[in-house]
């Protein structure tokens, strides 16, 4: 940068607090102002877990601090600061004038509606705004791009394996370590009676983040959720104590129990870095390098690294990819016509199925349930009774302390719901309530019998599962995933067929989503 460049307006949003963003690099300290805006508009496009908002508030201020220490330039925009306009283009805007600026940078942003809204600032504002790529991804959108290009089927497990290659994670030349891609199958064991369990590394709120709870308390104390033991880590320094806590003491466990579910154990050996790596605050390269290291020194098994490499190197990079790829219009994709409301127990946790009120809880207490949770039993039950998607989406960015467009979206319209018609799954993760009681302790004392498949003391799971099938039977059947349950549908009477669609329907009656329809039952 020359002596006769413009002055410039640097935006970090609030998901982008890495010292690493592309939208610092060059920046020169004493010229260059760096802009951290907190504004209602984007605490409030969604109802946002109030756990989530002092997250991404006390981690913007925290890392205001860090900039400073770097020897930037810091205006901070408190959310309630004198004059504070509540959106990010009129906060840029004020600073830009207040600090006599010429030019904006911006990395660009997660979420498609924002990446939309700033096209039109160069007009709005009356400066140039130059919007640099997001690096701290290990794909670019680009590179997806090309990695589409021209396959008729994206399919994750092959992006990953390209991925691997790439970046030399776990692999002894060109073949995988151990001699597998994917140790999927190692990771599915249910928790035993009176495992012990590591405890957990959570952080108390330091004066930051309490001046933050209160704020959040007073400004949006009619959101979803609770601030009582609030624990998430809201520095860097904070995050990597994490980090190496989950590497040290849980890792080893992680991979064998990752889809176990326990009543009163909502951590189990899971990671918990992802709120914080969406932010920004932790590195997906250097997490993935890391627990490469974890299995190269003996510490930790591979089946467990290779899951958990999987989930950041494969899975985060791959959903991100295919939301860019697909939006706008993936949002609207509906491939099973699914359109019932989202039932109320979503939000109260009040409901006699042990599963679903667990999970609901312990996401109103901690912004937080792990995948199989979200896939499973939460997932699982809306894609079963029908529930609109749009109604499942903004439930699932409302209430999780991880969530982002680009991330939430994917997995909950796609992986949970099925929407996108398979572009994401290969069949529907749909599953009786056998699943859960596999996988879980949830079933014991649940009010339902899950070794009943009809009337009212059934599994509710176990007559939608089947009510399921039968009413997407003209959508799905010609499923080969699917071959085998639907063969054991075609081998029912039509007694049985029209039983369980009465039970499925008095369900949905009982819990107010029911809607008058004609609907095929035909296997």
């Amino acid at each position: 940068m020359s002596a006769g460049d413009p002055r410039r307006l640097i935006l970090v949003l609030g998901d982008q607090l890495s010292p690493a963003l592309s939208s610092l690099a060059g920046a020169v300290p004493g010229r260059d102002v760096v802009l951290l805006a907190e504004v209602a508009e984007e605490a409030s496009y969604v109802r946002h877990h109030k756990q989530k908002l002092v997250l991404v508030f006390s981690a913007m201020r925290h890392f205001a601090d860090e900039l400073r220490a770097l020897g930037h330039a810091v205006d901070h925009v408190p959310l309630d600061a004198p004059g504070n306009t509540g959106s990010l283009r009129g906060e840029a805007a004020r600073a830009l004038a207040r600090h006599g600026l010429a030019a904006l940078i911006v990395t660009e942003p997660g979420e498609y509606r924002l990446a939309a809204e700033m096209t039109g600032w160069p007009a709005a504002l009356g400066v140039p705004v130059e919007i640099r790529p997001d690096t701290r991804f290990l794909c670019s959108r680009s590179e997806f791009a090309r990695w589409a290009r021209g396959r008729r089927t994206l399919t994750m497990e092959y992006f990953y394996r390209d991925m691997r290659r790439r970046t030399g994670l776990l692999m002894e030349g060109d073949a995988p370590a151990g001699g597998r891609w994917n140790f999927d199958a190692e990771n599915r064991a249910p928790l035993p009676a009176g495992a012990g369990l590591p405890a957990r590394r959570r952080f108390e709120p330091d004066a930051v983040t309490a001046e933050v709870m209160a704020l959040v308390e007073a400004r949006f104390g009619d959101h979803f959720g609770t601030l009582e033991g609030f624990g998430w880590p809201v520095s860097r320094a904070e995050a990597e104590a994490a980090r190496d806590h989950f590497l040290a003491e849980c890792l080893p466990g992680f991979g064998r129990f990752q889809d176990a579910m326990a009543r009163g154990q909502p951590f189990l050996h899971h990671a918990l870095v992802a709120a914080a790596l969406n932010l920004g605050l932790l590195d997906p390269m250097d997490l993935c390098r890391r627990a490469e290291g974890a299995f190269r020194a003996g510490t930790a098994p591979l089946a467990a690294v290779e899951g958990f490499i999987r989930q950041i190197l494969g899975w985060r990079e791959y959903v991100r990819g295919i939301y860019w790829h697909t939006m706008p219009g993936y949002a609207d994709r509906n491939a099973l016509a699914a359109d019932r409301p989202l039932p109320d127990f979503y939000w109260t946790g009040e409901t006699d199925m042990a599963c679903i009120a667990e999970v609901v809880r312990q996401t109103r207490d901690l912004a937080y349930a792990h995948h199989i949770q979200r896939l499973m039993v939460t997932g699982n039950f809306a894609l079963l009774a029908g529930i609109a998607p749009a109604e499942v989406n903004e439930w699932y960015m409302i209430v999780y302390a991880d969530a982002y467009e680009w991330l939430e979206l994917p997995n909950t319209h796609g992986m949970a719901l099925y929407a996108d018609g398979g572009l994401l799954g290969t069949k529907p993760y749909a599953a009786s309530g056998n699943y859960i009681d596999r996988m879980s302790d949830y079933c014991g004392d649940c009010a339902y019998d899950v070794r009943e498949r009809l009337g009212p003391g059934a599994c509710p799971f176990n007559y939608l599962y089947w009510d399921f099938l039968m009413r997407n039977d003209g959508r799905l059947k010609g499923n080969r995933r699917l071959a085998m349950p639907y063969a054991t549908l075609s081998r029912f009477p039509p007694e049985r067929r029209d039983a369980i669609a009465r039970s499925a329907r008095a369900f949905r009656e009982r819990i107010g989503i029911e809607r008058d329809r004609q609907e095929s039952h035909h296997a």
